[in-house]
């Protein structure tokens, strides 16, 4: 009954999709059609409501609204110039310091602002004046651009955690903030790596003369107030001081207080900025809702039972288990969402990994680091295509350097995946796990 019931599952869930209909009602109707097997309908109907319900009740899903909200005060806050100067004057002697720069300011923006994809327009535009001015590659900055912007989703706070977290039962949101560190600076470094070489080989220099200290002095002053947003709110959550929720509040208030002292957010811009936020929040908080329809589902089939006998069935070897999970991530990851992609993966894969002792917290990692390389992967890609469009080239022309990043990235999800101290060591060393 249980494989019957995710081949249903899968089956509607793709009809849907293809046809255009909304992945919170393609989950939710995907999953009633499912269970209609076992359980009459209108037991099923009622169910299925009161675990929407129970999904958008919990008081930790609050944190998510919130640091939508302060993620879109930041992009309205003009802090985009401050973070790429900041950047440069750490970073601009390397060969292809725009290209460096951009990816350091990307895995720092996207930190704060929670978006990829807004990472990627801010920080691309900030940047593409001066690497036209100094004839650099317009498809080598657009794949630059587009693959460093998802290593933000990683560094804390971010919106996808908190995600897995509930999805997971409630994992430490502080031990998984923690966690996020070391793993978007291996996909920044990864990204890093890769733009030197090709910098390298096309002659891209870096900026003439000594190191200027002066400069870098005033560019970290004036980064500062943007910069200390992720200290005190992670500061606060990992000290115990107050939890994600809280430290979501506190983020907005700060976001808003630096926007009105940089004078760039109005009544107007804050008012529009508000709805827009609740728009997003109220998709995402639905999701999380309609999600939890589909986990009941699962748990009732018991289906992560079905999926770990077949998966413990066909090979007893953790790595080779890890390496099937990957790829299956990967591929879901291009046509997926981040968001919706936790909430079906998670109950789906999280029992599997559990039979051979893996941390929820390492798995939490593997799964948004998966997911997030489907954010610059054709034929969904939003925010490679963002990059494309800020970047004025085209997917043709981008993807042959695409490939170089991809494959750099890959490292850096092995290194994930298969040494647990480069997602536990930060948690394990604050006495979270």
């Amino acid at each position: 009954m249980a494989i019957q019931s995710l081949l249903i599952i899968i089956g509607v869930l793709a009809v849907l999709l293809v046809v255009g209909v909304p992945i919170s009602y393609s989950i939710g109707i995907s999953s009633l059609i499912a269970i209609l097997q076992t359980v009459p309908m209108d037991v099923s109907v009622v169910t299925g409501a009161q675990r929407i319900f129970v999904g958008m009740s919990k008081f930790s899903l609050t944190a998510i609204p919130f640091f939508i909200l302060a993620g879109n005060l930041m992009n309205q806050g003009g802090i985009a110039k401050r973070l790429v100067d900041f950047v440069m004057a750490i970073l601009g002697k390397l060969p292809g310091a725009l290209l460096v720069t951009n990816i350091g300011a990307n895995a720092l923006f996207g930190a704060i602002s929670g978006s990829a994809s807004a990472a990627a327009a801010a920080v691309g535009s900030m940047v593409e004046q001066g690497e036209e001015e100094q004839g650099y590659d317009k498809a080598l900055c657009a794949a630059t651009n587009g693959a460093s912007a998802p290593s933000g989703l990683l560094i804390p706070p971010s919106n996808a955690l908190i995600t897995y977290s509930l999805a997971a039962g409630g994992t430490s949101v502080a031990a998984l903030f923690l966690a996020g560190y070391i793993p978007g600076l291996i996909w920044a470094l990864c990204c890093m790596v890769v733009a030197v070489v090709i910098a390298k080989k096309k002659g891209y220099k870096g900026i003439p003369g000594k190191f200027d200290w002066k400069n870098l002095g005033k560019a970290t002053l004036a980064a500062i107030p943007s910069l200390s947003l992720i200290v005190v709110v992670i500061g606060g959550i990992v000290g115990g001081i107050f939890t994600a929720t809280e430290g979501s509040a506190i983020a907005v208030v700060y976001a808003l207080i630096l926007g009105i002292c940089y004078r760039n957010i109005t009544l107007k811009s804050f008012w529009k900025i508000v709805v827009d936020s609740a728009k997003m929040s109220g998709m995402v908080v639905f999701l999380i809702g309609v999600s939890n329809i589909l986990g009941w589902v699962m748990a009732f089939t018991q289906i992560p039972q079905a999926i770990s006998e077949a998966l413990l069935g066909l090979t007893q070897n953790p790595i080779i288990i890890l390496l099937i999970m990957n790829v299956i991530l990967l591929i879901a990851g291009t046509f997926m969402d981040v968001t919706p992609a936790i909430l079906i993966f998670t109950p789906l894969f999280l029992p599997v990994v559990k039979t051979f002792g893996m941390d929820p917290v390492q798995f939490g990692l593997i799964l948004v680091y998966n997911l997030c390389i489907g954010n610059i992967t054709p034929p969904v890609g939003n925010t490679l295509f963002v990059a494309i469009k800020v970047g004025r080239s085209s997917l043709t022309k981008v993807m042959p350097y695409m490939l170089w990043y991809y494959i750099a990235i890959l490292v850096g999800l092995l290194l994930v995946t298969y040494v647990p101290t480069v997602s536990l060591g930060l948690p394990m060393a604050a006495g979270l796990i």
